[in-house]
């Protein structure tokens, strides 16, 4: 269990649970920020324009993220409201994962920038750079209820249907459990960071 770490390695405990933390915040705003700016009020009347980390994630996914190392967020999110139809449902399904994928390479950046500095931690760059490189790859596989799923439905609608099925809860479970997938996720991270060092 994830929980093990803090009494193994507190220092990276409390990184990872703060980058992650960090991350699915701004993950969520940027969903709500384009939803917006697409013609739905909806996250601003349910109080998401926020930074505060408990709306976008609740205490059961903190609470959830130091016990087993995972976590989730949400954002209300009306589509009915958008007013370009699939273009805004893509647009605001992708915004999230090219979040993570931004912040990604601005850390990888500042990696660079501050590699023979004691100034700032590059072990907290370098985890902060992978953890969010691997959302971003986890968002965009195409199984419900991941972002990639609402991708994939931008361009064909009739998969819709399942964006809410319990099957999809269970295919996401199930590839959590094929041994090295989760690892193979962070490893193509890693080679991607690997890559600029």
């Amino acid at each position: 269990m994830f929980i093990n770490t803090l009494i193994q390695n507190p220092v990276f405990f409390f990184r990872y649970i703060a980058i992650l933390i960090i991350s699915i915040t701004l993950h969520e705003l940027c969903h709500g920020v384009v939803a917006m700016a697409q013609g739905d009020n909806t996250p601003k009347k349910a109080g998401h324009i926020t930074l505060n980390p408990v709306v976008h994630m609740g205490w059961q996914s903190i609470i959830f993220l130091c016990i087993a190392g995972i976590s989730w967020g949400q954002m209300p999110i009306n589509p009915n409201k958008f007013r370009n139809g699939r273009i805004s449902d893509f647009l605001v399904s992708v915004a999230g994962p090219l979040c993570n994928l931004a912040l990604g390479f601005i850390l990888i950046g500042l990696l660079l920038s501050f590699y023979n500095s004691e100034i700032v931690s590059t072990e907290f760059l370098h985890l902060a750079a992978r953890v969010n490189l691997t959302l971003f790859f986890l968002n965009i596989l195409p199984i419900p209820p991941l972002d990639g799923f609402h991708i994939f439905c931008s361009f064909f609608p009739s998969f819709k249907p399942f964006q809410d099925s319990p099957i999809g809860m269970f295919g996401l479970i199930i590839i959590f459990l094929v041994p090295g997938f989760a690892e193979g996720l962070v490893m193509l991270s890693e080679l991607i960071i690997r890559s600029f060092l």
